[in-house]
C-alpha cells in the first residue's frame, strides 16, 4: 500500500476532526478527557486548516493521517517552528502513515526555521517513543503543572 502525502483542504476538515477524535481517544485513554465530534471541532479544524501549514496522508485514497507546523506558540518565538499536530487513524496506526506525515513535517520545518518544539503528555510512552525515533529529544521542559513535556529539534543549515 502505498501512502500519498498532499497539502491539506478545508474540505477535508470532518475527516481530519474524526481522525483527530478517533486517535485521541484511542491513543490518550484515560490521560485525557474524552474528545468528542461535533459541528464546533469541525467548524474550528476547518479554520485551522485555512491558518497554517497542514498535509494529510492518503492510503488508497482514504486520508489515514494528518500533520501541521507553525511558529511556536510555547515559548512564542516566531523563529521556532512548532509541530502543531499529528494524528493518525487508528486502524493505520504502525503502518508508516506517522513516519510518513513526520518526514514531511520535519522537511518544512527544516527548511523554515533552526529549530523546532512539540509538546506531548508527560505519561505518553508511545509517543515519546515515536517522537524519539524520528530525532526529537526531550528538552526538560514541562507545562500544565508537569503533565506536558517538550521535545525539540535543531536543523542544519
Amino acid at each position: 500500500m502505498s501512502i500519498a502525502i498532499r497539502p491539506a483542504l478545508v474540505e477535508d476538515a470532518p475527516r481530519i476532526t474524526q481522525i483527530y477524535v478517533d486517535s485521541w481517544n484511542a491513543g490518550f485513554g484515560e490521560l485525557m478527557p474524552p474528545a468528542v465530534l461535533d459541528d464546533a471541532r469541525i467548524a474550528r479544524w476547518a479554520g485551522d486548516l485555512t491558518a497554517g501549514r497542514w498535509w494529510v496522508a492518503e492510503q488508497d485514497g482514504v486520508i489515514a493521517g494528518f500533520t501541521g507546523i507553525c511558529p511556536s506558540r510555547d515559548p512564542i518565538d516566531p523563529h521556532l517552528g512548532e509541530l502543531d499536530t499529528i494524528a493518525v487513524d487508528p486502524p493505520y496506526w504502525r503502518s508508516g502513515v506517522g513516519t510518513a506525515l513526520m518526514n514531511t513535517a520535519l522537511e518544512a520545518l527544516a527548511a523554515a526555521y533552526p529549530e523546532a518544539i512539540l509538546w506531548t503528555l508527560a505519561n505518553y510512552p508511545q509517543g515519546q517513543r515515536f517522537y524519539e525515533s524520528t530525532g526529537w529529544h526531550p528538552d526538560g521542559q514541562t507545562r500544565a503543572d508537569g503533565h506536558q513535556l517538550a521535545y525539540r529539534q535543531t536543523f542544519s543549515r
